[in-house]
């Protein structure tokens, strides 16, 4: 009796609750982008707007320059999209949205902002060296945004390797002499976006969105790191002091408590299934002229994990949201660059349209994307490319997993120097490999000192090879200072916090005092290798030559018209010979050299000492 009571009453429910809805006095909560700018070269703009009813109104705008074209309607009353075009005459000011139905009238002010001269969009290039940076976990600098009651994961542990540490903006503002020392010429956060989202289940942990992957408001920076003020606070502080910013963008997915996901405008705003589907993590699919449909769509419209849903970028109303919002930070923040999460498991058509929107407005902006593939076919799909490929992308660079693998591999299999040539060796299929971003490791691989054995030599040949060769290097936080560990039992042991970024620690990293001898001669290694290559465009820029490794010897050049840079490698654990009369090509009218790394002059190039595990970087003279 109670069970069919139950039914009835949830049947009773199920056509009364709409009526509720549309009986609900309308409101407007939130407009997103929530501001924009006069005189930019994107006149079209389209405004979400939401709350109770707000797609019920008919809306008008009295604005001069801003005309309202279109009022789109959709699934859910609770949303409207409003189509405007911002002529060029248009000026700062407040802009009235008025909404109206019966003789209700609703009024919500947006406001258009005078855009600003500092640097934005700047782009990265070859002369540049990005490091990398989770912000919760590199330094902290306000404990006071450690934690907030009111967000959904309100917990603040450091003994807790699954839970925030505390790390913020504040914090690495603090450390950008420390970085400038270094080297690094421009810094690369994981996403500083608002994750607030609960503790998630993996692996039987559970564990906080502290990564940033999981967004759940796109105009908000995260309280915990400072927020928007804090955000534009620091970009500002890296510019003055010379250095770019990376933004890191997730297009494929949000946090399952994204405020839109509370209240979906329509179901195609994400993709369906009709029962969970995870994707296959497989790269083949896209690119594989015999895939199934199938493979394709598990690939690219399955979910990467249950608690991030997946993003339908082929709804044009996701697609305006997720454009304009990358356009909008750019603008509001200053920021130079623009990393892609899983580029390859989104959908390819939209990204190239997105790349376009910031490409025509920035025109210096550098895009790089992350698809984690292991081989150049696969990998120049995603990037603008010499293969006769069914799409063709229009992603000016991307992260070089291919060649990481060659350097990280290599490395650890005795040297083996051939695997790194042959990575190179097959550039021509991109349209300009120089726009790809080196590493040779990151947040989500193990550590690069421990995969290649705690080896201090190998450590040292490795960043040779990272700071030597073509491409924009990239290097983890606290590489530097040797930090090693494999992701075992998870990743948290690859992303441990930063020594001396919380007061009260025991040991301080960031300074020379703080660092044993070992860390002190790592820090000097990379620190000399970048200086001497932020100052040389020959070895920054120049072009590249490689010679066939002969004995596991390995031999490329760097060179223009105003230097020529040898870097001559040996990886083998015996001493060896190296007679240079096979490289005539590029060493003809010089006869010395000036050992980079330790001053050193050699006044006889025709035969070089090179000692086992051991690479020289030569700048030749005459």
């Amino acid at each position: 009796m109670i069970k069919a009571f139950l039914r009835l009453l949830l049947a009773l429910l199920v056509l009364v609750l709409p009526e509720i809805a549309l009986a609900q006095t309308p409101a407007i909560q939130r407009i997103n982008p929530t501001n924009w700018w006069v005189g930019m070269k994107r006149p079209n703009l389209q405004l979400l707007v939401y709350g109770p009813n707000a797609g019920t109104l008919t809306y008008t705008i009295a604005y001069p320059g801003v005309k309202l074209v279109k009022t789109n309607t959709v699934e859910n009353p609770n949303y409207a999209f409003l189509d405007l075009t911002i002529a060029a005459s248009a000026k700062p000011g407040t802009v009235r949205i008025v909404g109206k139905k019966g003789s209700q009238t609703v009024t919500k002010t947006w406001e258009l902002k005078a855009r600003d001269n500092s640097p934005k969009g700047q782009g990265v290039t070859q002369a540049d060296f990005i490091y990398l940076a989770m912000p919760d976990r590199f330094a902290n600098g306000d404990p006071s945004n450690d934690k907030f009651a009111d967000l959904r994961d309100p917990n603040h542990d450091r003994n807790n390797p699954f839970f925030r540490h505390g790390g913020d903006l504040q914090g690495a503002a603090q450390r950008i002499p420390y970085l400038k020392d270094l080297g690094i010429t421009a810094i690369w956060f994981t996403p500083v976006i608002e994750n607030n989202q609960p503790l998630t289940n993996e692996g039987g942990t559970m564990r906080a969105s502290y990564h940033g992957y999981g967004f759940t408001d796109q105009y908000n920076i995260d309280r915990r790191f400072g927020g928007n003020e804090a955000y534009k606070s620091f970009v500002q502080k890296a510019h003055a002091a010379g250095l770019k910013v990376v933004q890191d963008a997730v297009y494929n997915h949000v946090g399952n408590t994204h405020w839109i996901l509370q209240d979906l405008p329509m179901k195609s705003w994400l993709h369906q299934w009709p029962t969970y589907t995870n994707t296959s993590y497989r790269q083949q699919p896209i690119t594989d002229p015999h895939a199934s449909q199938i493979d394709r769509k598990v690939t690219l419209d399955g979910w990467f994990v249950p608690f991030l849903p997946d993003l339908n970028q082929g709804n044009p109303y996701v697609a305006n949201y997720l454009i304009q919002h990358a356009i909008w930070s750019v603008e509001n923040f200053g920021v130079d660059a623009w990393r892609i999460d899983t580029y390859m498991y989104n959908d390819q058509p939209f990204m190239n349209r997105c790349n376009a929107a910031l490409l025509t407005e920035y025109p210096r902006i550098h895009i790089f994307g992350e698809s984690s593939v292991n081989n150049v076919v696969d990998q120049s799909y995603y990037v603008k490319n010499n293969i006769n490929f069914p799409f063709k992308s229009n992603q000016p660079g991307g992260l070089d997993f291919v060649l990481e693998g060659a350097m990280v591999e290599g490395l650890k299999h005795e040297g083996n120097a051939q695997r790194m040539y042959e990575a190179l060796a097959q550039d021509a299929v991109y349209q300009d490999p120089t726009k790809l971003v080196t590493f040779l490791d990151n947040h989500d691989h193990d550590r690069y000192l421990s995969v290649i054995g705690e080896d201090f030599d190998k450590y040292k040949m490795g960043l040779t090879w990272l700071l030597t060769t073509r491409g924009i290097p990239s290097m983890y936080y606290g590489t530097e200072i040797l930090m090693k560990n494999f992701k075992n039992p998870t990743d948290a042991e690859v992303r441990k916090d930063f020594p001396g970024g919380w007061p009260g620690d025991k040991e301080d990293k960031f300074t020379a005092a703080g660092r044993t001898a070992q860390e002190n001669a790592a820090f000097q290694f990379v620190r000399t290798l970048a200086t001497y290559r932020k100052t040389h465009p020959a070895l920054h820029s120049g072009k590249l030559m490689q010679y066939l490794p002969q004995d596991n010897l390995y031999v490329y050049f760097r060179y223009n018209d105003s230097g020529t840079v040898m870097v001559a490698t040996n990886p083998t654990d015996k001493v060896a010979v190296l007679p240079t009369a096979r490289f005539v090509e590029r060493t003809k009218g010089f006869t010395k050299a000036r050992n980079v790394l330790t001053n050193e002059t050699i006044n006889d190039i025709s035969t070089l000492q090179l000692p086992a595990k051991t690479a020289l970087v030569l700048e030749l003279q005459k």
